[in-house]
């Protein structure tokens, strides 16, 4: 019988060194003579229930703070325009007009109950990939309904998902699911062969096409074990199952990726039965995530957006790869603020704190999930980034800053290359990116990082750890300001 594939070591497991607890001796300050008075105010009835005094007679209750909030007009008219998610009409989708057109012109042949292409879409995180393929595909839908064609669209995000066999699950159940059937087969405890053949039964019997989008390909690597990496493995078995008449329903695959070299690392198998279209996807720039917020603004009640907020929050985002995404978070959070202030108007005071509280958070969720080692070499390289004029790190000098620290807290130390590894994995995060370089002769070639955030923000949040933030900040400064000096 065969292996699961999605039984194996947990997925996000963080271990108590990756996250911190910080606790408030809240007894502190009290003295006997106040706790006496405070026994003193407590009274005891007849059934000898002890009675406290109303002290809060003036203070509201969370019910009629609740319904006080109810009542409130608010700023914002229509939350689902400001989420980055929600699959807008066509009119809203701004700079995207050649990659719209190619998708929709490779995808519509399932119009004509025939097999589209498999497609490669690739591109910087927040610049419409995802968002274009759910409307064509949505509008695909539409039609073939009115010529009683069964399609559908089967999207799963692979971000969180560690092996093959979850990833086939998991396409089982949103195939299950607008299918409007159960899954017959367990998540666990049974080979992917079983998974692989619940899914084709359920397709066949109530699909006559449907598209895969698979978003975030790259992140599904699997067990280390595996010469192969999972998404390889899976784009063979999906773009294979047809022609081994495994599935009769026409099927295409959509492989959404922010790496442009993914594709490299597909098996010489896999990559000559999915031979897919690519669509490139560039980063947006000012004026086009200005473009997308103007097309959103009624999101929010008329005349409440001050006129320096959209062109604000545009280029904020414009700085960190063009980042719809970003822009629309920003926007959203800076209307929250507002309302939560009680202004009558989103202002640009609002988007200012709306970009540090986004950043931090962003930076938080990322950096949480890392291991120890990680957290080092990230420490560590925007520690100098955060010192030089253009904000970059050397991966050289970074490595000299990794050593002092894991001496100074005795952590293990790891050797310069797996240093280097662990900075390139994180710029699947888009968290920090980089470029090989050589300033001549005598420096010989290495790497040089770029953060897509402030690196002070980096600092800050990864000091959350209990060991990084045993470390000195100023003696850490001080080993930086030194390494850059001795750079050549």
């Amino acid at each position: 019988m065969g292996t699961d594939d999605s039984d194996g070591s947990p997925s996000n497991v963080r271990t108590p060194e990756d996250e911190t607890t910080t606790q408030t001796d809240l007894s502190s300050g009290s003295t006997d003579s106040e706790s006496s008075s405070e026994q003193s105010a407590v009274s005891v009835s007849d059934d000898s229930s002890p009675s406290y005094p109303d002290s809060n007679d003036s203070s509201q209750s969370i019910e009629d703070m609740l319904l006080e909030f109810d009542e409130q007009e608010g700023l914002i008219r229509d939350r689902s325009l400001l989420d980055p998610n929600y699959v807008v009409e066509e009119d809203r989708i701004v700079g995207r007009d050649e990659q719209l057109q190619e998708v929709t012109k490779m995808l519509r042949v399932a119009l004509g109950d025939n097999r589209p292409p498999n497609l490669f879409l690739y591109g910087p995180s927040g610049t419409g990939k995802s968002l274009i393929t759910k409307a064509v595909c949505n509008n695909i839908s539409q039609l073939c309904e009115t010529r009683d064609i069964s399609f559908g669209t089967i999207e799963v995000n692979c971000q969180d998902l560690d092996t093959l066999g979850v990833a086939v699950y998991e396409l089982t159940k949103q195939a299950a699911n607008q299918a409007g059937v159960e899954v017959e087969v367990p998540k666990h405890g049974v080979a992917t062969k079983e998974k692989w053949d619940e899914l084709y039964r359920i397709v066949n019997e109530h699909f006559d096409s449907v598209v895969f989008v698979l978003d975030e390909l790259d992140m599904l690597v699997g067990r280390r074990d595996k010469q192969e990496p999972a998404f390889s493995r899976l784009l063979y078995q999906l773009s294979r199952a047809s022609a081994n008449d495994e599935l009769t329903a026409h099927i295409s695959v959509v492989a959404i990726s922010n790496d442009a070299k993914m594709m490299e690392a597909v098996g010489s198998r896999a990559l000559s039965s999915f031979t897919p279209e690519d669509v490139h996807f560039d980063d947006y720039d000012a004026n086009q995530l200005q473009a997308i917020l103007r097309r959103r603004k009624d999101a929010f009640h008329d005349g409440v957006v001050d006129e320096d907020v959209i062109p604000l929050a545009a280029a904020f985002a414009a700085q960190t790869h063009g980042d719809a995404r970003k822009a629309i978070d920003l926007i959203r959070v800076a209307g929250e603020l507002a309302e939560r202030e009680g202004d009558t108007s989103v202002r640009e005071e609002h988007v200012r704190e709306a970009q540090e509280k986004v950043e931090k958070n962003r930076v938080l969720e990322v950096v949480r999930g890392i291991s120890t080692q990680k957290k080092l070499c990230l420490y560590a390289t925007a520690a100098v980034a955060a010192q030089t004029d253009d904000g970059s790190a050397r991966s050289t000098t970074g490595y000299r800053v990794y050593q002092f620290l894991t001496e100074t807290i005795d952590a293990d130390q790891y050797h310069q290359e797996t240093y280097v590894n662990k900075m390139k994995e994180l710029t699947t995060y888009s968290l920090v990116d980089f470029e090989r370089r050589s300033h001549g002769p005598s420096s010989g070639m290495f790497l040089e990082f770029q953060f897509g955030e402030r690196p002070e923000t980096i600092l800050e949040t990864l000091c959350e750890d209990s060991r990084i933030d045993m470390v000195d900040t100023e003696e850490v400064q001080s080993v930086v300001r030194a390494q850059i000096r001795n750079q050549t």
